[in-house]
């Protein structure tokens, strides 16, 4: 930054002392606009509806009605007027009737899966969350911290008319009294000592780069502006990533480049992705294009959008929202507090627990402790084995029960029945929720 130039809220500085002005209240900092983009967002979040209470809305009505027209309609209609049969048969009909096997089953099935989920370091904030997960279409990553382990690298060193390790040494030296990432990067990749008595005068060029003087000669390192500031005929780079080059005087001597370091699971977590049914994944990213396609290509991302700020990210989920189809649900993966309006926009978010900010753990559904992204489609996995259980056990039950039902109402199914298909059948819904705990080999 230079004088006259904004600062955004929230940003670091690195070295040195700086004197800033205050020019907007906190309403209108750029906090400020990230959190309120939280509240909005929240406020239009789809929540996941519980099947048990909307079953149970018509379901217990019905079940007593019915069970009271057994108990006095037919006697009335029949000779004897046999009262005591028929409201025993009543009787039956309302033990059959009652849901205990759905009520026990069906939030022991979310819990176990839950509880199983936290093992392998997964944490789902709730059951509704994890039944969303289910029906999962679409994932978008957040790539830096996300995809990637958010530390530079040097990923290539283009020399000319010197060795790879001249180069790397001239740079670690100019660079070896700066504590921008960057710097600290090329001065690691250099590995070695670097005797201060080599090095003179170091001035900075504001958002150019470094003007240095080493083994008694200028050295620039920098950008390309700093290059065509000095007139040196720099070359530029085919690999994606940040490029520094190094000139000595208007000589230039050779570029390195700097890149991301993408996470060891991350292809693997993309590809594990589709094969748990996702059909399509995206990647936002405030990088370059060049660097941003790059890392899609090497991923397998079907889709990218780079040079993004915090807005455009919820704009571009708020887009991909709109082509979703049926109940068909958008996850997000993030880690910082940028990514927080979009975590909770997006129908199911998810943060990396380990290094992410609080704000965008705050703002998930779901947590990945240790920032594995191979971890997302084992919870999805996890989500579609809860739910296949939950539809067994409902399938299971209603058919035991509503065939106890009509078999009771004829009076071929007597009390022990009825208990079977009251206990008995909880029993076993319960064992089979049970399940959902197993998720090793998911």
């Amino acid at each position: 930054k230079r004088a006259g130039d904004q600062v955004v809220s929230g940003s670091i500085n690195m070295s040195g002392v700086i004197k800033i002005r205050v020019s907007s209240v906190y309403s209108e900092s750029t906090v400020a606009r990230i959190l309120e983009l939280v509240e909005n967002s929240s406020e239009k979040k789809a929540k996941a509806e519980n099947f048990i209470t909307k079953f149970a809305r018509w379901y217990t009505p019905v079940v007593v009605s019915a069970a009271l027209c057994l108990a006095f309609i037919p006697p009335i209609f029949t000779e004897g007027h046999n009262f005591s049969e028929w409201i025993g048969r009543a009787l039956s009909f309302l033990v059959v009737s009652c849901p205990c096997a759905l009520v026990v089953s069906v939030p022991l099935s979310f819990f176990a899966a839950i509880g199983g989920a936290s093992r392998k370091g997964i944490l789902v904030k709730g059951a509704g969350y994890l039944e969303a997960l289910a029906s999962a279409d679409t994932v978008v990553f957040d790539k830096t911290g996300t995809l990637t382990k958010g530390n530079f690298t040097v990923s290539a060193v283009h020399p000319e008319r010197l060795s790879e390790d001249e180069l790397l040494d001239i740079a670690a030296a100019a660079e070896s009294h700066s504590t921008h990432p960057i710097a600290e990067s090329i001065v690691k990749a250099h590995g070695k000592h670097i005797n201060p008595e080599r090095i003179g005068s170091i001035s900075e060029e504001a958002g150019l780069g470094i003007k240095a003087e080493i083994d008694g000669r200028i050295v620039y390192v920098g950008n390309s502006k700093l290059m065509d500031k000095v007139g040196a005929d720099w070359r530029d780079c085919h690999h994606p990533g940040t490029v520094v080059h190094i000139a000595d005087g208007s000589e230039y001597m050779g570029h390195i480049v700097i890149s991301d370091v993408v996470k060891e699971h991350s292809k693997e977590a993309v590809a594990e992705l589709k094969k748990a049914g996702i059909k399509k994944t995206v990647m936002l990213t405030g990088d370059s294009r060049k660097a941003a396609e790059q890392t899609a290509k090497t991923l397998g991302i079907d889709q990218v959008y780079s040079e993004l700020l915090p807005g455009d990210k919820v704009q571009k989920v708020e887009e991909l929202l709109l082509e979703k189809e049926g109940k068909e649900k958008l996850v997000f993966v993030g880690d910082g507090i940028n990514d927080a309006p979009v975590l909770t926009r997006a129908d199911i978010g998810i943060a990396m627990g380990a290094m992410g900010s609080d704000a965008a753990i705050e703002a998930a559904d779901v947590v990945l402790m240790d920032d594995d992204p191979l971890k997302i489609s084992k919870a999805i996995k996890i989500s579609q084995k809860c739910l296949r259980i939950v539809y067994q056990n409902i399938i299971f039950a209603l058919a035991i029960k509503f065939a106890c039902l009509g078999l009771g109402a004829l009076g071929i199914a007597n009390m022990w029945f009825a208990i079977f298909a009251d206990v008995g059948v909880m029993i076993i819904a319960v064992l089979n929720a049970v399940r959902a705990l197993r998720v090793q080999n998911l």
